[in-house]
């Protein structure tokens, strides 16, 4: 999926200026955010060719259910909160209209977008992670185009040799502001020092460098989770700073999803809809896999394992015959048939092999073995290949 931002924004020309454009990035494009609003421009275009304003996003009843109950934000309908709303959607489309991967035009004082690159959009609506690695490279083009990204750089060196100082920080974050005032029509240091941790906490998080906190160096490296706007609740969880990226944005995740139920059943309706549309016919072709495939199937279910209730690396589509006569025996949606599962595992550790290798960006294969890892309490290799995999699951289910 690299590969694909990197060509498609090889077409296009970023510098800051020549564009004049300071709406690059903005205070509120944050990988959650962008994520949710990404995945509600899909929803309401919904495979139309059509044009829209944001407006038209915020009005809409997805996004005023989903951000209203995910984020904690008052009814999208109220006009007292339409400041607060439009920043949150105008920012994020401005963002991803710089990117190319929406077209803008004017009329009037509206900006009217339309869909660019569907196949990115549709990328970062998938998940925050996707939402991340997009922001971290176009971000990088950007910087790049601008001529801004060597000095990035020389602190990213000097923060890695443990010998950055206030210093380094305050003159990174000077030379931004004038880069930024002087190329764009804002025209005072408040408003790009919005913008200025937004930009510099996405690079440090990816370079696993200190970042910005309160206008100030961070005292540690910046973590994925304090990129969110819609942080979990730390208080009552110790906050585990020695651990992987990777482990991070599962942690965070997680944590979110135990903390706010809405943000739960948010993902795992949109996780199942994902599985509806990539897949026509069942998974798994065996003797009961004739007739339309209507079921989305949690191998490990939702009810023993919460956390894994939103991997599509855990969803699995299926007929009715085999969802409710072999996937649950007896139709009791609360057992699971553990040879059926060891089945529904199998064959979806193929698809996800021939998806990956058709070069399609839906799963990763280490989320299928962080899957497996917890729902069958077992400790196998992230290195493993999809042959290992599955030798390790007919040995595991061998011994029980």
């Amino acid at each position: 999926m690299i590969e694909l931002f990197t060509d498609f924004f090889a077409c296009f020309d970023f510098d800051v200026r020549k564009s004049k454009d300071a709406r690059f990035m903005d205070q509120k494009v944050t990988p959650d955010v962008l994520c949710i609003i990404a995945d509600c421009v899909l929803n309401f275009v919904a495979d139309r060719d059509i044009e829209f304003t944001k407006d038209d996003i915020w009005n809409d009843d997805y996004f005023n259910h989903n951000v209203k109950a995910i984020f904690n934000k008052p009814d999208a309908g109220n006009e007292t909160t339409r400041q607060e709303y439009d920043k949150f959607t105008s920012q994020p489309l401005r963002t991803l209209a710089y990117a190319n991967v929406l077209r803008m035009r004017k009329d009037g004082k509206r900006n009217l977008y339309s869909i660019n690159n569907q196949v990115i959009l549709e990328f970062i609506a998938m998940k925050e992670r996707n939402a991340y690695i997009f922001l971290y490279h176009y971000l990088i083009k950007v910087l790049s185009d601008s001529g801004q990204i060597r000095y990035f750089d020389a602190f990213k060196d000097r923060c890695l040799d443990k010998s950055v100082t206030n210093n380094d920080f305050a003159e990174l974050k000077e030379r931004f502001q004038r880069f930024m005032i002087g190329n764009t029509a804002i025209n005072g240091e408040t408003e790009v020092n919005r913008i200025f941790p937004k930009i510099l906490n996405v690079y440090a998080c990816e370079n696993n460098i200190q970042g910005a906190a309160k206008g100030r160096i961070s005292p540690n490296q910046f973590y994925y989770t304090d990129l969110m706007y819609n942080r979990p609740n730390w208080r009552d969880v110790g906050k585990n700073k020695n651990i992987s990226r990777n482990e991070a944005i599962e942690e965070h995740e997680s944590l979110l999803m135990n903390q706010n139920g809405a943000y739960s059943d948010y993902l795992i309706q949109k996780a199942m809809k994902i599985i509806r549309k990539m897949y026509k016919e069942s998974e798994i072709k065996d003797q009961w896999g004739n007739g339309e495939a209507t079921q989305v199937h949690h191998i490990f279910p939702k009810s023993k394992f919460p956390s894994l209730a939103h991997y599509l690396e855990n969803l699995i589509k299926l007929t009715p015959t085999q969802h409710y006569a072999k996937a649950h025996p007896g139709n009791k949606t609360d057992a699971i048939n553990r040879d059926y599962q060891l089945v529904c595992l199998l064959a979806k550790t193929s698809n996800i092999e021939k998806s990956l290798n058709q070069g399609e960006f839906l799963y990763r294969k280490e989320s299928l073995i962080y899957v497996i890892n917890t729902g069958l309490s077992q400790n196998l290799d992230y290195d493993l290949d999809f042959r290992g995999i599955k030798e390790e699951l007919i040995r595991v289910y061998n011994m029980n």
